[in-house]
Protein backbone atom coordinates (compact mmCIF):
# COMPACT_ATOMS: atom_id res chain seq x y z
CA UNK A 1 0.00 0.00 0.00
CA UNK A 2 1.11 3.38 -0.71
CA UNK A 3 2.33 5.38 1.95
CA UNK A 4 0.28 8.58 0.57
CA UNK A 5 -3.25 6.44 1.47
CA UNK A 6 -2.23 5.93 4.69
CA UNK A 7 -0.85 9.54 5.33
CA UNK A 8 -3.97 10.47 4.42
CA UNK A 9 -6.30 8.30 6.92
CA UNK A 10 -3.10 9.57 9.46
CA UNK A 11 -4.35 13.08 8.48
CA UNK A 12 -8.03 12.06 8.74
CA UNK A 13 -7.14 10.72 11.99
CA UNK A 14 -6.00 13.62 13.64
CA UNK A 15 -8.89 15.71 12.05
CA UNK A 16 -11.06 13.59 13.51
CA UNK A 17 -9.59 14.28 17.25
CA UNK A 18 -9.56 18.24 16.81
CA UNK A 19 -13.18 19.18 16.41
CA UNK A 20 -14.22 16.19 19.50
CA UNK A 21 -11.55 18.24 21.55
CA UNK A 22 -12.66 21.15 20.82
CA UNK A 23 -15.93 19.69 22.32
CA UNK A 24 -14.42 19.06 25.42
CA UNK A 25 -13.25 22.02 26.04
CA UNK A 26 -15.99 24.38 25.02
CA UNK A 27 -19.37 22.68 24.58
CA UNK A 28 -19.28 19.89 27.64
CA UNK A 29 -19.07 22.78 30.23
CA UNK A 30 -21.71 24.12 28.96
CA UNK A 31 -24.30 21.13 29.50
CA UNK A 32 -23.18 20.43 32.75
CA UNK A 33 -23.84 24.21 33.39
CA UNK A 34 -27.17 24.16 31.56
CA UNK A 35 -27.76 20.71 33.46
CA UNK A 36 -27.26 22.41 36.79
CA UNK A 37 -29.84 25.33 35.71
CA UNK A 38 -32.30 22.72 34.65
CA UNK A 39 -31.57 21.26 38.41
CA UNK A 40 -31.21 23.65 40.51
CA UNK A 41 -31.99 21.18 43.76
CA UNK A 42 -29.48 18.73 41.80
CA UNK A 43 -26.38 20.86 41.95
CA UNK A 44 -24.30 17.07 42.00
CA UNK A 45 -25.87 16.35 38.09
CA UNK A 46 -23.52 18.90 36.91
CA UNK A 47 -20.49 16.34 37.85
CA UNK A 48 -22.22 13.48 36.57
CA UNK A 49 -22.81 14.95 33.21
CA UNK A 50 -18.92 15.71 33.50
CA UNK A 51 -17.63 12.23 34.19
CA UNK A 52 -19.76 10.60 31.95
CA UNK A 53 -19.05 13.02 29.10
CA UNK A 54 -14.71 13.51 29.77
CA UNK A 55 -14.87 9.61 30.58
CA UNK A 56 -16.25 8.71 27.19
CA UNK A 57 -13.60 11.12 25.83
CA UNK A 58 -10.26 8.67 26.76
CA UNK A 59 -11.78 5.31 24.67
CA UNK A 60 -12.22 7.68 21.71
CA UNK A 61 -8.73 9.26 21.73
CA UNK A 62 -6.78 6.14 22.99
CA UNK A 63 -9.22 4.31 19.81
CA UNK A 64 -7.54 6.91 17.96
CA UNK A 65 -4.42 6.38 18.71
CA UNK A 66 -4.54 2.70 17.92
CA UNK A 67 -6.19 3.40 14.72
CA UNK A 68 -2.64 6.04 14.04
CA UNK A 69 -0.77 2.85 15.57
CA UNK A 70 -2.47 0.66 13.13
CA UNK A 71 -2.08 2.71 9.99
CA UNK A 72 2.00 2.87 11.39
CA UNK A 73 1.85 -1.02 10.95
CA UNK A 74 0.94 -1.16 7.93
CA UNK A 75 3.44 1.76 6.72
CA UNK A 76 6.34 -0.63 7.87
CA UNK A 77 4.62 -3.68 6.12
CA UNK A 78 3.28 -5.47 9.76
CA UNK A 79 0.04 -5.22 8.72
CA UNK A 80 -0.80 -8.82 9.03
CA UNK A 81 1.00 -9.29 12.82
CA UNK A 82 0.13 -9.55 15.90
CA UNK A 83 0.64 -5.88 16.72
CA UNK A 84 -1.88 -5.24 13.93
CA UNK A 85 -4.71 -7.68 15.60
CA UNK A 86 -3.77 -6.26 19.11
CA UNK A 87 -4.02 -2.87 18.14
CA UNK A 88 -7.83 -3.80 16.72
CA UNK A 89 -8.92 -5.89 19.76
CA UNK A 90 -8.17 -2.16 21.51
CA UNK A 91 -10.27 -0.62 19.02
CA UNK A 92 -12.76 -3.07 19.81
CA UNK A 93 -12.71 -2.67 23.49
CA UNK A 94 -12.53 1.26 23.42
CA UNK A 95 -16.03 0.83 21.49
CA UNK A 96 -17.65 -1.24 23.78
CA UNK A 97 -16.44 0.96 26.51
CA UNK A 98 -17.53 4.03 25.07
CA UNK A 99 -20.95 3.05 24.28
CA UNK A 100 -21.32 1.30 27.59
CA UNK A 101 -20.45 4.79 29.04
CA UNK A 102 -22.62 6.94 26.81
CA UNK A 103 -25.79 3.56 27.89
CA UNK A 104 -24.91 5.14 31.43
CA UNK A 105 -25.58 8.39 31.00
CA UNK A 106 -28.83 8.20 28.91
CA UNK A 107 -30.67 8.45 32.36
CA UNK A 108 -28.68 12.09 32.71
CA UNK A 109 -29.71 12.82 29.16
CA UNK A 110 -33.07 11.96 29.66
CA UNK A 111 -33.66 13.96 32.67
CA UNK A 112 -31.71 17.13 30.15
CA UNK A 113 -34.08 16.44 27.71
CA UNK A 114 -37.02 16.15 29.26
CA UNK A 115 -36.99 18.98 31.52
CA UNK A 116 -36.27 21.22 28.19
CA UNK A 117 -38.18 19.58 26.30
CA UNK A 118 -35.81 18.28 23.48
CA UNK A 119 -35.91 14.73 22.68
CA UNK A 120 -33.13 15.07 20.08
CA UNK A 121 -30.53 14.72 23.19
CA UNK A 122 -31.97 11.08 23.35
CA UNK A 123 -31.59 10.55 19.63
CA UNK A 124 -28.17 11.97 19.57
CA UNK A 125 -27.24 9.85 22.69
CA UNK A 126 -28.64 6.77 20.86
CA UNK A 127 -26.74 7.10 18.06
CA UNK A 128 -23.74 7.18 19.34
CA UNK A 129 -23.89 4.49 21.35
CA UNK A 130 -25.49 2.90 18.01
CA UNK A 131 -22.29 3.79 15.95
CA UNK A 132 -19.90 2.88 18.72
CA UNK A 133 -21.42 -0.97 18.51
CA UNK A 134 -21.18 -0.72 15.23
CA UNK A 135 -17.24 0.17 14.90
CA UNK A 136 -16.89 -2.31 17.69
CA UNK A 137 -18.90 -5.20 15.55
CA UNK A 138 -16.15 -4.21 12.77
CA UNK A 139 -13.09 -3.82 14.37
CA UNK A 140 -14.24 -7.94 15.99
CA UNK A 141 -14.77 -9.04 12.45
CA UNK A 142 -11.49 -7.33 10.96
CA UNK A 143 -9.47 -8.79 14.23
CA UNK A 144 -10.88 -12.12 13.56
CA UNK A 145 -10.28 -11.82 9.82
CA UNK A 146 -6.28 -10.93 10.41
CA UNK A 147 -6.01 -13.72 12.94
CA UNK A 148 -7.05 -15.88 10.39
CA UNK A 149 -5.20 -14.20 7.73
CA UNK A 150 -1.98 -14.46 9.92
CA UNK A 151 -2.19 -17.96 10.83
CA UNK A 152 -2.43 -19.39 7.50
CA UNK A 153 0.06 -17.16 6.24
CA UNK A 154 2.20 -18.79 8.98
CA UNK A 155 0.95 -22.35 8.00
CA UNK A 156 2.33 -21.49 4.41
CA UNK A 157 5.98 -20.50 6.01
CA UNK A 158 6.10 -23.87 7.68
CA UNK A 159 5.62 -25.66 4.89
CA UNK A 160 7.98 -24.17 2.10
Amino acid sequence: MKQGTTLFLKIAVILIGIPVLALCIFLVPEIGNFAAELYPDIAYLKYLVFIDLYATAIPFYFALYQAFKLLSYIDNNKAFSELSVRALKNIKYCAITFSSLYAVGMPLFFLIADKDDAPGIIVIGLVMIFASIVIAVFAAVLQRLLKEAIDIKSENDLIV
